[in-house]
């Protein structure tokens, strides 16, 4: 081959080599940018900056490794290497690869739209299926949770298949109260929306409700008790603790205003064989 046939050749590689650097530069730079404005922004939570992070670096990689292979494809095709065989091998190659690992492809598609759609982060309390408890660690793999059990879970995302998230944007306490159904109701339904209402000026608990606690009832009639209920929209995860403590003051007002919270019990009577 002589120095005129490499000259075509040569000046189409050093295009493609400078198109494919420019494009992996602006890449870096949009994801610089990137980067910068996630750590700048301060309305964005720790654990959802994180997640962000993670897919950009991710696309960027994506970028990288598309534009690094077409252009070693373009330059072959450059220099009349037939990259046909190239092509056939690397789709056997693909094939053969998508079949045997097709759990862990399903794993990772299912963990970067876990990111993209933002279902749940790090800190968030969680259910899928079984398995309920706190986020310990996300990956595009598999999902970290602890139980109140202290077990720690592994799921794979690809069987993430209905998630219900109980700590995302706010949660809502339930307190429900078995009342006699000796007691006046209407008396039972004013004694807690004041209970309720002194709980919601607590400065202690106050600010963790996002609106006023709402007392409903009856909503069922038992074999021994009507049941009321109290409700309050709280801060997310913020549910437990509020249930926990407006209990303790319900239990207090019921004992001091004397209203009957019933429980299950058995009366045994006794007969003699000479009593008729």
């Amino acid at each position: 081959m002589g120095l005129a046939e490499l000259e075509s050749p040569l000046l189409s590689s050093g295009l493609i080599v400078a198109v494919a650097a420019l494009g992996l530069v602006v890449i870096h730079l949009l994801t610089k940018r990137f980067f910068h404005i996630l750590r700048s922004a301060e309305h964005l939570h720790e654990e959802r900056r994180q997640q962000l992070v993670t897919l950009v670096g991710i696309l960027r990689w994506g970028g990288d490794v598309l534009i690094v292979g077409a252009a070693l494809l373009m330059l072959l095709s450059a220099f009349d290497i037939n990259i046909s065989p190239l092509l056939a091998g690397a789709g056997v190659a693909g094939l053969a690869l998508s079949l045997g690992a097709q759990t862990l492809i399903q794993d990772l598609i299912g963990g970067f739209l876990i990111l993209v759609e933002n279902q749940y982060a790090v800190g968030d309390s969680i259910q899928v299926g079984d398995v309920a408890g706190t986020v310990e660690r996300l990956t595009l793999r598999a999902t970290y949770v602890r139980d109140i059990n202290g077990h720690l879970h592994i799921i794979p995302n690809g069987e993430v298949r209905v998630v219900s998230n109980r700590t995302k944007d706010w949660s809502r306490a339930l307190v429900e109260v078995g009342v006699a159904y000796e007691e006046d109701l209407d008396r039972v339904l004013r004694v807690l929306r004041e209970t309720a209402a002194a709980f919601a000026q607590e400065p202690d608990f106050g600010p963790q409700l996002l609106e006023p606690p709402q007392v409903v009832g009856p909503v069922s009639l038992g074999d021994w008790a009507i049941t009321v209920r109290v409700m309050v929209k709280t801060q997310p995860g913020k549910q437990w603790e509020i249930a926990r403590q407006l209990q303790k003051r319900i239990l207090a007002t019921c004992e001091r205003e004397g209203i009957t919270l019933p429980y299950p019990r058995q009366e045994v009577w006794v007969r003699g064989l000479g009593q008729s």
